[in-house]
């Protein structure tokens, strides 16, 4: 998983600097971001829509990991983002991220949440449901205001992945229902409404894919919809944005295929299947989040306690876990672990690195390949830029850590650490007004 720069006398180095000294100088656990990481995987996915010369949009994925320094990064790179919540338009527009370029997705928006994106002239906001519709058209009324949108559709294609992370298939509390005529239906009245301009059709049908196949079932069907609108309703799409879920490596075991790998799939089923319906080649917007941050993050700990279970297993446990990471607990996510001193021993053992939460499930890493390690050792567990940090929480009342962003063999904190106070900055006593 490891290329041969980011280890030097058996020390892993993330962006150039050594894991240990990272640990030393902003304390465990740590997130740390290669920015270059970062931006390569966005110019790897331009580069296909560019050398294929297709209109596009990269739009990253927020909820993968969301700061002002993440969205600063990817405005550097000409990239849009795709936002879920109040809280990450607040941090877009905090990191003055052009809001020409952002989306506003989910499915039970509030009205407040409309609102804002309305006054602060959101891109385009993906419409989910019938009740959203009838929201939006009250702000835009109350707010003499237009915006453009775009149609949520949930085209029945289920992809290969865990069914947590499953969002395509007809059964999805996402998006306009295909076969029983829903999308037709949010159509018409989308179409009816004079401040909301329909740019295309929107799509996206889960995470952490490994093969094609359903990307190009996705096209297929969504250009099949675009000649049906366009033979039915005389309405052509402008954009179609088939979502992101392009898998990565998380362990030994995985064998993804590159990310621009699913783009070039994507663009050659369009362009056949539009040709052949005698359709003009809309704009194609893609919304990759894990493709782009996973890889790039890496989660430090050190090791505190040990126990050995002779015959079973051997407990090592961190100073971290399942708050600051919660995918192995909540759907069995695997990670690969390293450590930082010594990443490629000459002798190991399997060990479960655990965390210090007060869960038998708090399990970061079961049966990993490991040198003998002792309390206060750096461990790294690779590939946690998705998902790790953006769904942390205080259980046990513990803070959350801090986030560096590594680049140019330079370090700074992009997130600080929560410390004790900040775990009660809330809370009122009883005797408090």
């Amino acid at each position: 998983m490891l290329s041969s720069d980011e280890v030097q006398d058996n020390q892993l180095l993330i962006g150039g600097i050594p894991a240990t000294k990272l640990a030393d100088e902003f304390g465990t656990p740590l997130q740390v971001y290669d920015v270059a990481k970062i931006r390569h995987q966005i110019r790897a996915f331009a580069r296909v829509f560019e050398e294929q010369h297709v209109d596009y949009a990269v739009s990253y994925a927020s909820k993968a990991f969301a700061c002002v320094a993440m969205y600063q990064v990817v405005n550097q790179e000409h990239a849009h983002i795709d936002v879920v919540s109040a809280g990450e338009l607040a941090t877009a527009i905090k990191a003055d991220f052009p809001m020409e370029k952002v989306s506003f997705h989910g499915n039970n928006k509030s009205y407040e949440e409309l609102q804002m994106a309305v006054r602060h002239h959101v891109g385009t906001i993906m419409l989910d449901n019938f009740y959203e519709i009838g929201l939006l058209a009250r702000v835009l009324e109350e707010e003499d205001a237009e915006i453009n949108v775009m149609l949520r559709v949930s085209p029945a294609v289920s992809a290969h992945t865990h069914e947590f992370i499953q969002t395509g298939q007809q059964d999805s509390k996402f998006g306009f229902d295909l076969l029983t005529g829903q999308a037709d239906q949010a159509l018409q009245l989308v179409l009816d409404q004079p401040r909301m301009h329909l740019q295309g059709v929107h799509s996206h049908i889960g995470s952490q894919i490994f093969a094609t196949d359903g990307f190009k079932i996705e096209t297929q069907k969504l250009v099949k919809l675009m000649k049906q609108w366009r033979d039915e309703f005389n309405y052509t799409p402008q954009v179609v944005n088939v979502g992101g879920g392009f898998g990565i490596q998380y362990t030994d075991d995985d064998h993804p295929i590159r990310p621009e790998e699913f783009v070039e799939q994507i663009l050659t089923t369009l362009k056949e299947e539009t040709e052949a319906n005698d359709l003009p080649l809309p704009a194609v917007w893609i919304e990759p989040g894990r493709s782009i941050a996973g890889p790039a993050g890496v989660s430090l700990y050190r090791v505190g306690s040990q126990k050995t279970i002779p015959e079973i297993r051997k407990y090592v446990a961190v100073d971290g876990g399942m708050g600051d990471n919660i995918r192995p607990a909540l759907y069995g996510a695997a990670y690969e672990a390293v450590a930082a001193d010594n990443v490629h021993p000459e002798k190991t053992e399997t060990v479960t690195v655990a965390g210090k939460y007060c869960e038998s499930g708090d399990i970061l890493v079961k049966d990993a390949h490991l040198p003998e390690v002792k309390a206060g050792d750096v461990i790294a567990v690779l590939a946690t830029g998705a998902y790790g940090y953006s769904m942390a929480s205080n259980y046990n009342r513990n803070p959350r850590p801090a986030v560096v962003f590594v680049e140019n063999g330079k370090a700074r904190v992009v997130v600080k650490r929560e410390t004790l106070a900040d775990l009660t900055h809330l809370d009122v006593a009883l005797d408090e007004n």
